[in-house]
C-alpha cells in the first residue's frame, strides 16, 4: 500500500477562532475551505501533510488533559526561543522547556488542544 497524503482532522467547538489561530497566528497556509450544510471546514498545509479544521469536538477553557485529547500538534522550528517570541507577540502564551534531548514550547489553541514548538536540530 502506498499512501498518497497524510493529514490530521481537528474537530473544534470554537471553529472560527481556531481557524483564525491556525491560519493567522500560526500562519498555516489555507489549501481550501468548505462551507455547506453538513460540512464546514478549513484545510491547511501542515508541512506537506494537512490539518483539517472542522466543526465539532470538545471545548475546554484550559489546556485539555491527555485523557481528554491524547494528541499534541507539533511544529518543528530552527529556533524555539525566537519562534516563541514571535508567537508571544501575536498573543500566544507559551511555556518554554529545556531538556537533554531538546527544547520545546507548549501552548494551546482556542479549544484547549495542546500544541508545541520543537527544535529541529535535535529532533
Amino acid at each position: 500500500m502506498e499512501y498518497t497524503r497524510q493529514g490530521i482532522i481537528l474537530f473544534t467547538v470554537n471553529y472560527e477562532e481556531c481557524v483564525k489561530f491556525y491560519t493567522e497566528t500560526l500562519k498555516l497556509p489555507v489549501l481550501y475551505r468548505k462551507d455547506e450544510p453538513g460540512s464546514v471546514l478549513t484545510c491547511c498545509d501542515f508541512g506537506g501533510a494537512y490539518l483539517m479544521i472542522e466543526v465539532g469536538g470538545t471545548l475546554m477553557t484550559e489546556q485539555k488533559s491527555v485523557a481528554q485529547n491524547p494528541t499534541k500538534l507539533r511544529f518543528n522550528v530552527d529556533d524555539v526561543e525566537q519562534a516563541a517570541k514571535i508567537l508571544r507577540g501575536r498573543g500566544v502564551e507559551l511555556n518554554v522547556e529545556h531538556y537533554d534531548w531538546g527544547t520545546i514550547a507548549n501552548f494551546t489553541d482556542p479549544d484547549g488542544n495542546l500544541c508545541s514548538l520543537r527544535d529541529e536540530a535535535t529532533f
